[in-house]
């Protein structure tokens, strides 16, 4: 199990939209999850997408304290109407957080390699805001897109001292 690099807010790749996995049981994909993982436990992440390591394709892991779920072509099949505001950091943007809007509930559909087949799962709170980050990076979107205009104007500046 390798580290794997996070990338990091102006990386390119942080902006593409993933490809969709065709042989979801290869020992690439197997071998690429274990090292997600293995980088997101040393991060100290709740959730991690192929495009934080440099991988441009359809594959997450999330664990918010009850085991990981390995989630392959993820899609989002339905969202509740309610939004609800808590404040998200990002392993690609670190030491940011920002103030999202996320539906409470919602339901993905996608192969779980834990239980090797397709699955639907219902999820709230916690893991319905960590799906839909992480579907967002999947979809080449970062949480500072969806940040109030204000904080994103104050990050925006600050990346941009950082980066020189």
């Amino acid at each position: 199990m390798a580290l794997l690099e996070i990338k990091k807010y102006g990386d390119p790749i942080l902006r593409k939209k993933c490809k969709e996995i065709k042989d979801v049981d290869s020992e690439e994909i197997k071998k690429l999850a274990e090292d997600m993982k293995t980088t997101m436990y040393h991060a100290h992440g709740v959730g991690i997408a192929a495009t934080q390591v440099g991988t441009n394709k359809q594959i997450f892991i999330t664990d918010i304290g009850k085991g990981p779920l390995t989630v392959l072509n993820p899609k989002i099949i339905k969202k509740s109407k309610e939004l609800v505001r808590d404040i998200e950091g990002c392993l690609s943007i670190p030491d940011f957080t920002f103030s999202i809007g996320r539906a409470r509930s919602i339901e993905i559909q996608g192969y779980l390699l834990e239980r090797g087949e397709r699955v639907s799962i219902k999820a709230e709170g916690l893991l319905a805001r960590v799906f839909q980050h992480e579907i967002d990076h999947l979809n080449g979107k970062l949480i500072i897109d969806r940040a109030p205009f204000v904080q994103r104007r104050k990050a925006l500046k600050k990346l941009k001292k950082m980066r020189g």
